[in-house]
């Protein structure tokens, strides 16, 4: 779990491995959700983790100036996907979904309203605790990509109220 004493390599081995869960988590709800509306917002939901986490694999690579991408391809198919991006962990948000079922797509966007915030909220703090610099560089963009996920759901969430 990240405490914002990382070095960027670590920083960026977690942050990963939270957004696979995330993404993981995402395609679960996909296949648990009660509409066509609800599985297609998680699937997209869970796309959008998958570029996450090809974003951090690149940043990866690219600061080991190592391309080979068949090390990291065994890494990723290895690395535990246990916790989600807020750093709840998947069990738990995998209980959400049982226990609230999400019937329709504004059920889906709200859940996912909720992971987003979360993540959000967890990478600002990590950013602020952050010890170093670059580090702290990439919770600030993993945040900003957070924002750039809440907003893009409240312009769903506008839009199924709108009907």
């Amino acid at each position: 779990m990240l405490t914002g004493k990382e070095d960027l390599l670590q920083a960026l081995v977690e942050a990963y491995i939270m957004e696979k869960g995330t993404k993981e988590f995402y395609g679960q709800a996909a296949s648990k959700s009660g509409s066509a509306e609800a599985k297609k917002s998680f699937a997209d939901l869970a796309a959008w983790e998958n570029k996450h986490m090809t974003y951090i694999q690149s940043l990866y690579q690219s600061i080991l100036d190592d391309r080979e991408l068949e090390e990291f391809n065994t890494f990723s198919k290895k690395a535990p996907a246990t916790v989600s991006e807020g750093g709840m962990p998947v069990k738990d948000l995998e209980k959400r979904i049982e226990k609230y079922a999400v019937k329709n797509e504004g059920d889906a966007l709200s859940l996912a309203m909720n992971i987003e915030a979360k993540a959000y909220n967890f990478y600002k703090g990590l950013a602020a605790k952050a010890q170093d610099d670059q580090a702290k560089v990439i919770f600030e963009e993993l945040m900003a990509q957070e924002t750039k996920h809440l907003e893009q759901l409240n312009v769903m969430k506008n839009k199924i109220a709108s009907k």
